[in-house]
């Protein structure tokens, strides 16, 4: 995990820039769905963002932890909360989370919250 996670960020969001325009359908349906998804309802974006988080921790997608984590700070998580999460994730996938978890760790290093 030498690589700096926001330039892995930006590489996953040219990508993601790449997609949207070979499969823009496809692409666009996915947007709709987690509009809804994510939006504010019983649960707060946020909350739901933190969720996230941690069954991208448990999958172990390099790509879904730096979107979750990103998102999750853009919901106004705090670095507290995101890393409270991650526990979760650990107590639930024992290592794998553990090891995961480090990624959001140095995603939060590199933006400067811990």
């Amino acid at each position: 995990m030498m690589d700096k996670q926001l330039e892995l960020n930006q590489e996953r969001l040219r990508l993601v820039d790449t997609y949207k325009r070979l499969v823009p359908e496809t692409f666009a349906a996915e947007m709709k769905v987690s509009e809804k998804v994510y939006a504010d309802g019983l649960l707060s974006t946020k909350h739901k963002r933190l969720i996230a988080l941690g069954i991208a921790l448990g999958s172990g997608t390099a790509n879904c932890i730096l979107n979750q984590t990103m998102r999750c700070v853009e919901a106004g998580a705090s670095a507290g909360e995101i890393l409270e999460a991650t526990g979760v994730a650990v107590a639930i996938n024992g290592t794998i989370g553990l090891s995961e978890s480090l990624r959001v760790v140095k995603v939060l290093e590199e933006l400067g919250k811990v």
